[in-house]
């Protein structure tokens, strides 16, 4: 199937998804972080504390991160959960190269490492994973139901995926204000600081354009994922997608 955000490129229609995608993150990768957190005020470290809280009770021994950015979830997900490795997987060298970083400094090079993988064609052997986590990264996919099979796959049955997205919120007002914020606040301060206007229009763009709540509950199960729950946080502003193999 495919979906409106599927469509949706950074820098104009010349050129495949997935390549736009890689070049855009690796402009703004610098400044990446600081961007996120301007942008959500902080919050985004409370929803990603909300998933590792779901993760705990399985204590997952080997996890992978896709489309990992900076590291920030992979990182967390190694302090509070303990396993043995996290592999973070991302199309943007540029992102994973600050993510390498924070992890030396942090001193976990010894159990979260990088690698340039392609969301839709994983090269990890079946049944690899005890959890697979994606924060803030699946509206990028080229292929949304590709890169779920993928995800299904690696996964060892009785494991866990966890997604965190960020969604429209479907009530007044915040609704209404979340429109202004995202169409005016959002390019506004990510072109003042990045100085790549594109990239955050394309951003805001994709979240509107992305399955939400029980239309992405029922995508989810499409990719054959038992116990598919999602909880609204924060308004609506993101959501917890959580499910079983």
């Amino acid at each position: 199937m495919n979906y409106a955000q599927e469509n949706i490129k950074p820098y104009g229609d010349n050129g495949k998804k997935t390549e736009q995608v890689a070049q855009m993150f690796d402009n703004i990768a610098s400044v990446y972080d600081r961007l996120n957190h301007t942008l959500s005020l902080g919050i985004d470290r409370s929803w990603r504390r909300h998933a590792i809280a779901f993760l705990k009770p399985f204590q997952p021994q080997r996890i992978l991160d896709i489309a990992t950015g900076t590291g920030d979830f992979a990182i967390l997900a190694c302090r509070k959960l303990n396993p043995v490795e996290v592999i973070g997987t991302d199309i943007s060298d540029g992102m994973m190269q600050v993510g390498k970083e924070k992890v030396e400094k942090e001193g976990l090079s010894g159990r979260v490492s990088f690698a340039h993988e392609d969301s839709t064609a994983l090269s990890f052997n079946d049944e690899s994973f005890d959890a697979v986590t994606v924060a803030f990264g699946i509206r990028n996919f080229d292929k949304l139901d590709k890169g779920l099979s993928e995800m299904y796959r690696v996964l060892k049955r009785g494991g866990h995926l966890v997604i965190l997205e960020l969604t429209v919120p479907d009530k007044f007002p915040m609704k209404q204000l979340f429109s202004i914020y995202s169409s005016v606040v959002i390019p506004a301060v990510g072109w003042l600081i990045s100085k790549d206007k594109s990239a955050y229009t394309y951003l805001p763009n994709t979240i509107k354009a992305f399955p939400q709540g029980e239309v992405m509950q029922e995508v989810i199960g499409r990719a054959g994922f038992a116990e598919v729950s999602f909880k609204r946080l924060t308004f609506g502003i993101c959501t917890l997608y959580t499910a079983t193999k």
